[in-house]
């Protein structure tokens, strides 16, 4: 099967167009304690680490994090959209949040410093966002060393290799329903391939496939512990656990990196808190922006750091061409036909 690697200047962002806008910011009116909920996406090692420097800077404010997966967190907020109970998304896939965006269930803000934000990466549909990514997080497959030597075998290092026979039920991937990671690499293969061939792929990956995960992390945990030897999952766990010493090598696919957007959004209700917008402003800082750069190789703004050792030299360039209008658009459908064809092997709950 012939992939063709695309070029990030070809980015098709249909949504995506320059803009510069300011919304009402909030004003602190007292120092009493208060509270936000926020819905988030981000691993759980990840997030006490973030928010070292807001809890400093607001020690009034209290967060109630609710930590869920990418597909979770969006049929929740669907679920609540008469009472909604989230004040703030944060870090939780683009192409999730379009799917909120086209129910009304966000609501536009400009953060401060909105104007630093390369514009790839926040919502251009009007004058003020309704979603501002931080980073990019792109496919990656972590393959365990030991196992595969005790096996015999070579290291797949990009997509074409994963459909060897000799694969056959070593490999995991994350659900694409559950996890933003499993539909950004699944939505990848259908801009890289072409409908037919992408389902013709993903049949052959199929007999291969020993389980379907509900976390986009997971993959890369269980082809370290040599349960699934080889993952299909995003770079940043991958990356971590190698430099945390297990025997693992993480690939980046030679035919491009399906990603997307962690990004963070205002929830569209009538009790819109000042605190929520604090939160945002917060989120997209040049203090945020230092600590999301410790995990990923590419972030939302400029702020003139190397890549994490284990990443790409020059990441920008691993990422296809993404359409996150086309993504968002197709995405029931495209998980609906998925979850026809290959759920039966994803992971009891």
């Amino acid at each position: 099967m012939t992939f063709n690697k695309k070029i990030l200047g070809s980015l098709v962002l249909a949504t995506l167009l320059t803009s510069c806008g300011s919304s009402e910011k909030p004003v602190s009116k007292d120092n009493k304690t208060k509270e936000i909920t926020v819905y988030t996406a981000l691993e759980n090692e990840q997030i006490p680490e973030y928010l070292q420097s807001f809890k400093e800077q607001y020690p009034n404010i209290k967060l109630n994090i609710v930590r869920e997966s990418t597909g979770v967190i969006v049929s929740r907020v669907l679920a609540e959209k008469d009472n909604p109970q989230a004040d703030v998304i944060w870090g939780t896939a683009a192409t999730g949040l379009l799917v909120l965006d086209e129910a009304n269930l966000l609501k536009e803000y400009s953060p401060k410093d909105i104007e630093k934000i390369n514009p790839k990466f926040k919502d251009n549909t009007g004058k003020d966002p309704k979603w501002v990514g931080n980073n990019a997080w792109m496919t990656a497959i972590s393959v365990n060393t030991i196992e595969m030597k005790k096996l015999g075998l070579e290291e797949p290092k990009n997509f074409s290799d994963l459909l060897k026979p000799e694969y056959k039920g070593l490999i995991s991937m994350p659900n694409p329903a559950s996890s933003g990671t499993g539909f950004l690499t699944v939505s990848a293969l259908v801009q890289l391939l072409g409908e037919e061939k992408a389902w013709e792929y993903m049949a052959s990956l199929d007999n291969n496939m020993g389980v379907y995960t509900h976390s986009g992390s997971k993959p890369a945990k269980t082809a370290a512990s040599g349960e699934y030897p080889i993952g299909i999952s995003y770079g940043y766990p991958g990356i971590k656990i190698k430099n945390d010493g297990a025997p693992i090598n993480v690939y980046f696919p030679s035919e491009g990196s399906g990603w997307d957007s962690e990004a963070n959004a205002l929830i569209n209700k009538k009790n819109i808190k000042d605190e929520a917008k604090v939160f945002l402003d917060w989120a997209i800082s040049e203090d945020a922006m230092k600590m999301y750069a410790k995990s990923y190789a590419i972030v939302s703004r400029d702020i003139n750091v190397a890549p994490p050792k284990g990443f790409p030299e020059n990441p920008i360039t691993q990422l296809i061409a993404n359409d996150f209008s086309w993504a968002a658009a197709n995405k029931e459908r495209i998980l609906t036909t998925w979850e026809t064809k290959f759920g039966s092997k994803t992971e009891k709950k």
